[in-house]
């Protein structure tokens, strides 16, 4: 194989990451829910269990603030705040992470491209359309619109299906293990795993490429299909 004909990227933690102010949305969450404050944004981070459920990204925060409320003795409506804490976020805050547009560059010089990112349009079009991702990319999609979100092969089936790729001939990019890594073995691509820190393990997992950062993403176009750390 001279190189891959169809380049497929995640969003969130990939391809950009969050810049608004999450303090003001965490102090408005409360606000709007009746609460008086307790805690920090930097207090919940840690009580949340792995990476945000794409499945329940509400119910993922919820356990966080149950967390929380325990350990300040509030009794309060964890859902509730969630909710109104997603709501409060400025989605489309947001920048590309280091080496992203590069990325982009390059890949839609030699492959067709395209976005799958496991969030609804709701919440992930602002990102796109502050990235200018859709007039990068060749196709984008929502999965969390979708019956079937990654690591289904459903999502991937379409972003192919739009570019006109088989899944032997692409690759997809992304920095979950569980959920790209695992979903783009099950639709049949080979996988890059943008890993989180250089000491983070792939806990099994067998992605084809690891990188640390975006910046190297040109050994994965010169050497598709080698697996490379």
């Amino acid at each position: 194989m001279s190189g891959y004909e169809g380049v497929l990227f995640d969003l969130d933690g990939t391809l950009c990451r969050q810049t608004g102010d999450v303090t003001a949305a965490y102090e408005a969450a409360f606000e709007s829910v009746g609460v008086d404050p307790f805690g920090e944004p930097a207090a919940l981070w840690p009580l949340l269990e792995g990476p945000p459920d794409p499945d329940d990204h509400v119910g993922h925060l919820a356990a966080g603030f149950a967390r929380l409320a325990a350990i300040h003795d509030r009794r309060v409506d964890p859902v509730a705040l969630s909710t109104a804490f997603v709501a409060a976020v400025d989605h489309g805050a947001v920048e590309f992470t280091p080496g992203a547009e590069a990325a982009l560059d390059r890949a839609g010089e030699t492959a067709r491209t395209g976005l799958v990112t496991n969030g609804p349009r709701s919440r992930q079009s602002p990102k796109v359309e502050a990235l200018g991702l859709a007039e990068r990319l060749d196709t984008v999609v929502y999965a969390g619109d979708l019956p079937r979100r990654k690591p289904h092969a459903e999502p991937f089936d379409r972003a192919l299906e739009a570019i006109d790729v088989a899944p032997a001939d692409a690759v997809y990019v992304g920095n979950s293990l569980k959920y790209d890594v695992a979903g783009a073995f099950t639709a049949g691509l080979d996988s890059v795993w943008l890993r989180p820190d250089p000491d983070a393990d792939d806990e099994g997992y067998a992605p084809t490429w690891t990188l640390d950062s975006l910046d190297a993403f040109d050994t994965v176009l010169e050497c598709p299909g080698e697996t490379g750390d």
